[in-house]
């Protein structure tokens, strides 16, 4: 039996088949994901998603869908599905699934009375292809199969429409044909192993519902267009594979690659494994660049995301490698001693106060994980020097050290901390002055920088820093500490000082360089633990408090509303892990060890393998955000190795 295995009275199960979602990539961004019964609920489903350099270097959907059709004994089964306005299902292909599988792949089990097809999915690792095999396992008569591609050639944050202006024509290639409806788009090549009839009839389908972007207060109507369909005869114990891709390929290649492809693939055959898999997904490689995709299906490269992810998806699978490369990468972006949060080049945004700072945390876990210590200050100690730099003297949104030793970061209406969200123009956790995880990250910063100093015998640097830790560590108590409520202050001014219980001062108290003593870090822990622990993850917020959120639903405004003030972020629980186990020792790793196995009944929820984004504040803490999440992923993965090596 596979360890992710779903039978057929959950599938046809509407409310539970269509809130699953898988999710295979390649290693350049591409990708594709639906639900696991083929039927698209999100503007971001498709099956051949993939970025178009020509348009805007984004993810477009080229592919969208694909129906099949069965004809045996002058019976037709149609086994596609699709949801049409009004939240009508046509056809209705998930009514003949006995069961879906995902290792190694996503595999469907379609019985049709005494006919059995088994249909599988892969996509190319290193390639813009999808390849789909198709077995009829049992048959006593020769069946006829119709497969008609429904293309849409449009962003994945936008709807296709139909119109005049397409390109309807098509070009024979090798047991094939290509599209290209658009200009200036990549042009579709759908092959088969087995030569097809192509019969080729342009038409439209009107008003297919995507019921998440309903949910989600978006357009989610949309027009598809379908070129025409192939059509070809198998018989009992026959399989044959489809391509489709980006470039034309020799057609007698795609059987040996299907299983090559599979044979790639780490098995999904345990929870740890389904981790693994998802972490690999998150790497891509493109143009000389490695970078970290912060979330699928909509999220692109975040700088925040990329450093408190890489050590958790790299090092823990022993992959320094790609460690390197990503830091190589974003070293190059850097600007001012900022590194950009989001975008690249002159859509880069250079707007968070600390992603520099866990550009040291993840060297620190670096040295830590690998113990190659002397290899850090060598390769990076100029980046960190001069990151150092410009937030002694001042950057961009006035990020900079004052005279007490703290770093202010922000201005009013601008959102500098990973409490970001924004709602008409006003932040909805405005955190402008000095925010406590940005200062205990600038001490922890310092005070690693130091260690790496020291141990390079560069006494310059020691001279000119130390005094400056030294000045942090006082003034962060004396800042953020209140005896009376016994925890941290979240941020403040001069005049201020906000005492909402958040995860903050969780960040705080895990980080390994801290001026906090153990008695104050074991007071953080057990306050974040009672008002703030979920099995998902840590709140946002606290439900004691009046802006307490717990359900994380509705249009973007409301979603907005309730980001940061009370859903639950599972990479929270990195920090808490690091923080119990400082605090409790052996006990601490115990209940680390509880909370890790506690994700394992998320594999088969959301997005199938992988753990998403977010969950609700309240219980029973249901998944919402992104299907597949890197830091929530990262994290999980570095708490297994903290168990294990701390």
């Amino acid at each position: 039996m596979s360890y992710i295995q779903i039978d057929k009275n959950k599938l046809i199960n509407l409310n539970y088949s269509l809130s699953r979602e898988k999710l295979r990539t390649n290693r350049a961004g591409s990708y594709a994901s639906s639900t696991i019964i083929n039927c698209n609920t999100r503007k971001y489903h498709g099956l051949l998603v993939v970025p178009q350099p020509l348009i805007d270097d984004q993810n477009h959907v080229l592919l969208s869908d694909i129906d099949e059709n069965i004809i045996v004994n002058n019976y037709e089964f149609h086994l596609g599905s699709r949801m049409y306005q009004g939240g009508v299902m046509e056809p209705k292909g998930h009514k003949y699934i006995k069961d879906y599988t995902a290792d190694p792949n996503p595999r469907l089990l379609y019985r049709l009375g005494t006919v059995e097809i088994v249909k599988e999915m892969i996509f190319a690792q290193n390639e813009d292809r999808i390849l789909f095999k198709y077995l009829v396992q049992k048959s006593d008569k020769p069946i006829t199969l119709q497969i008609r591609p429904f293309l849409a050639y449009r962003s994945v944050h936008s709807l296709s429409k139909s119109n005049t202006w397409v390109d309807n024509r098509y070009k024979p290639v090798k047991n094939g044909a290509m599209w290209q409806m658009y200009r200036g788009y990549s042009k579709v090549f759908m092959q088969f192993s087995k030569k097809p009839e192509y019969i080729h009839v342009p038409d439209w389908y009107y008003n297919v519902e995507y019921r998440r972007e309903k949910e989600r207060g978006y357009d989610y109507l949309e027009d598809l267009y379908t070129p025409g369909y192939f059509e070809l005869c198998l018989k009992e114990g026959e399989s044959i594979v489809i391509s489709a891709g980006l470039s034309e390929k020799n057609p007698a290649t795609f059987k040996r690659q299907f299983t090559a492809e599979v044979n790639k693939r780490t098995p999904r055959d345990s929870f740890e494994h389904c981790l693994e898999n998802a972490a690999e997904e998150f790497i891509i490689r493109n143009d000389n660049r490695t970078e970290v995709v912060a979330g699928y299906p909509w999220f692109g490269r975040w700088g925040r995301d990329t450093f408190i992810a890489l050590a958790g998806l790299t090092l823990t699978r022993n992959d320094k490698k790609s460690f390197h490369e990503v830091m190589k990468t974003m070293v190059s972006e850097l600007k001012d001693g900022l590194f950009p949060n989001l975008g690249h080049g002159k859509e880069a945004a250079y707007n968070a106060a600390d992603t520099s700072l866990w550009f040291f945390r993840a060297l620190q876990q670096y040295k830590r994980m690998t113990g190659e210590g002397h290899k850090v200050w060598k390769s990076y100690g100029k980046t960190m020097a001069n990151i150092l730099n410009h937030y002694k003297k001042g950057t961009h949104h006035k990020i900079a050290l004052h005279d007490n030793g703290l770093i202010w970061s922000g201005v009013q209406g601008t959102p500098v901390t990973w409490m970001d969200a924004v709602v008409n123009g006003k932040p909805v956790t405005g955190r402008t002055g000095f925010a406590v995880e940005i200062n205990a990250l600038w001490y922890n910063a310092l005070k690693f920088a130091l260690e790496l100093a020291e141990e390079a015998g560069d006494t310059a640097f020691v001279n000119k820093w130390n005094p400056v830790a030294e000045k942090t560590a006082a003034a962060f108590i004396a800042m953020f500490w209140d005896d009376e409520q016994g925890y941290l202050a979240d941020y403040t001014t001069y005049e201020y000082k906000n005492f909402d219980v958040r995860p903050n001062m969780v960040i705080a108290a895990s980080l390994p360089y801290s001026p906090l003593t153990l008695e104050m870090k074991h007071n953080i822990y057990e306050k974040a633990y009672s008002e703030l622990f979920t099995p998902r993850g840590l709140r946002s917020l606290s439900p004691k408090n009046p802006a307490y959120k717990g359900i994380y639903a509705g249009n973007q405004a409301e979603r907005d509303l309730a980001y940061h003030q009370g859903t639950a972020w599972p990479w929270l629980l990195g920090p808490l892990s690091e923080l119990a186990i400082t605090v409790y020792g052996k006990n601490g790793k115990e209940r680390v060890k509880e909370w890790y196995h506690g994700f394992e009944p998320v594999m088969t929820e959301a997005g199938i393998g992988t753990v998403s984004e977010i969950y609700d504040g309240d219980p029973p803490h249901e998944a919402r955000g992104a299907i597949s999440q890197a830091w929530s992923v990262a994290e999980l993965l570095r708490m297994k190795w903290m168990m294990e090596n701390l």
